[in-house]
This record gives C-alpha cells, structure tokens and sequence, in this order.
C-alpha cells in the first residue's frame, strides 16, 4: 500500500513540514510504502485552462509535474499539509493542486456521472496550520482539499488543524499534535482496508 505525502509550505522545516514529517513516519510504522513530494521544489506553472487534457485526460504542460501525476496515481493515501496564507493553501502548493485539472478531466472521461458518486483511487487527508484564531480559519482550505481530493477520485477523510502557530518550530512545544500527526499517519493505513465513503 503507498502512500504520498504532499508538503506544501515554502519554509523548509517549518511546522507543517514537521506535522507531515510526523504523519509520514506513522504511515511507515504502519507498514506503508511512502513517498514525499515537496511542492516548493517545483518548477511549475498553475493550470492554463487550454482544454488540452479534455479529450485526453492528460496535461499538455511539459514541465515537472509530469512526473508528479504517476506519483499520485499510485497512491492509495495521500496526506496533504500545508499552512494558510489569507484562508487558504499556499501558493507554492495550490498550482500543483489546480494541474490536477487532468485528472478532474480524466475522471469525467472514465467515470458515468451515477460512478461518479463513489471514490475508487483512495482516501485523502489534510494537515493545516495557521498563526490566526478565527472561527473560519480553515474553511477555505478544506473545500480545496475537498475538491482536490474529489478530482483523484478519492474521498476526504479529514485531517488536523493547528490555530494560533506562527513561529518556525513552534509546532514542536506541543508533544499532543506530534502524537496526533504520527496516529494520523498511522490510522490513516490501519483504515484504508474500510469502505471507501460515498
């Protein structure tokens, strides 16, 4: 079973980076096969809405997300963690997500609309963090994780949310998110063998 963690912040090391890093090491505990991708290392360009991956299911964009689309295809978890920035994901790993545009196109290709109502690729979780309390904090996120997650054909299963953390290692004064972050990983691959929700 595989498993790809998604890092989306731009600050190497920081405490998304450490939350995912924790995750990851339960899923390996766990028995998974597991794989980082680390958004802030791609060259990328966001979707450009050209329609080429329409008849095709495929992006015509050669560039490297060409070798991230297998990595995901492969993957029968994928935990995605990023920071807010103003209420939603960072930039770095929004065009990443906004390239899976193929893949929406790919579902819609292969799937009936009455298939469409069931996930069949895997389950998707999400790890967020954010320096502010506001009770909508991360509302945004999650509907992008959401439909993300949506366009692989996978279900959203949740994830862990972190208020009011700023400071570049700050995540690792709190012993309960570590713990939290690798049980996520952990009973992430201990569930996948659960129906898929509909």
């Amino acid at each position: 079973m595989k498993l790809l963690g998604i890092y989306g912040s731009p600050r190497k090391g920081g405490n998304t980076d450490i939350l995912l890093d924790k995750a990851l090491e339960g899923a390996k505990a766990a028995g998974a096969e597991v794989e980082a991708v680390y958004a802030r290392k791609l060259d990328i360009s966001g979707c450009r809405e050209c329609g080429g991956c329409d008849k095709t299911g495929k992006c015509v964009v050669k560039d490297p997300m060409q070798e991230i689309y297998p990595k995901i295809q492969a993957a029968d978890i994928i935990i995605l963690a990023s920071p807010i920035f103003f209420y939603d994901m960072s930039a770095q790993v929004k065009l990443l997500i906004d390239r899976c545009q193929a893949m929406w196109a790919k579902r819609m290709l292969e799937k009936t609309k009455e298939e469409r109502k069931h996930y069949d690729s895997g389950k998707g979780y999400l790890i967020a963090v954010g320096a502010t309390r506001g009770s909508n904090l991360f509302t945004g996120v999650e509907l992008t994780a959401k439909y993300f997650f949506d366009a692989l054909d996978m279900s959203y299963e949740g994830g862990l949310f972190y208020r009011r953390v700023d400071k570049k290692g700050a995540i690792l004064e709190n012993s309960d998110a570590l713990k939290e972050a690798f049980e996520l990983g952990s009973e992430a691959v201990k569930k996948f063998s659960e129906p898929i929700k509909t």
